[in-house]
């Protein structure tokens, strides 16, 4: 795990995928303002993992939002880290935890949420839901933006 700018080993260097999130590196550079809270969103529409029963492909829509502590997730890594479960058979609840406590570990930041919005199997959509605790007062938490399932697009 990279703490500094110099110390990171992805951002600016050919980086394959890795072949699980397991042993996908997650790096974090020092948060430029400490001293304000405000939210980082990343946005994954494409979130790709594998049924661990049938192997078949699942996909899913992401909104990972935080506020920053000490840390940010150098994004690069992120990108890496979510791609690698692309070959990974897991339940819904499962990736999306994953990813959650993956980054709560890595950044401890103030607070972190996680809207997993899973596109349907079986003709059923299962969102998953998952945040840290409650948000620090005054800070504006704009919403997911992601309605429910209605055939998505």
């Amino acid at each position: 795990m990279a703490t500094e700018t110099g110390g990171l080993t992805q951002l600016g260097r050919e980086t394959g995928m890795p072949a699980s999130p397991e042993e996908a590196v997650l790096e974090r550079v020092p948060a430029p303002h400490r001293d304000a809270d405000y939210v980082v969103r990343f946005t994954c529409p494409e979130f790709t993992s594998l049924c661990p029963m049938t192997g078949q492909p699942d996909f899913a829509h992401l909104v990972i939002d935080y506020v920053p502590d000490a840390w940010l997730v150098e994004s690069k890594s992120l990108k890496l880290f979510l791609t690698s479960f692309r070959n990974h058979g897991s339940f819904h609840e499962d990736c999306t935890l994953s990813v959650a406590m993956r980054l709560r570990d890595l950044l401890a930041p103030k607070w972190l949420r996680i809207g997993g919005y899973w596109y349907p199997r079986g003709g059923i959509p299962i969102d998953v839901f998952w945040q840290t605790g409650a948000a620090p007062e005054g800070v504006w938490i704009p919403d997911q933006g992601v309605p429910p399932y209605r055939g998505r697009g």
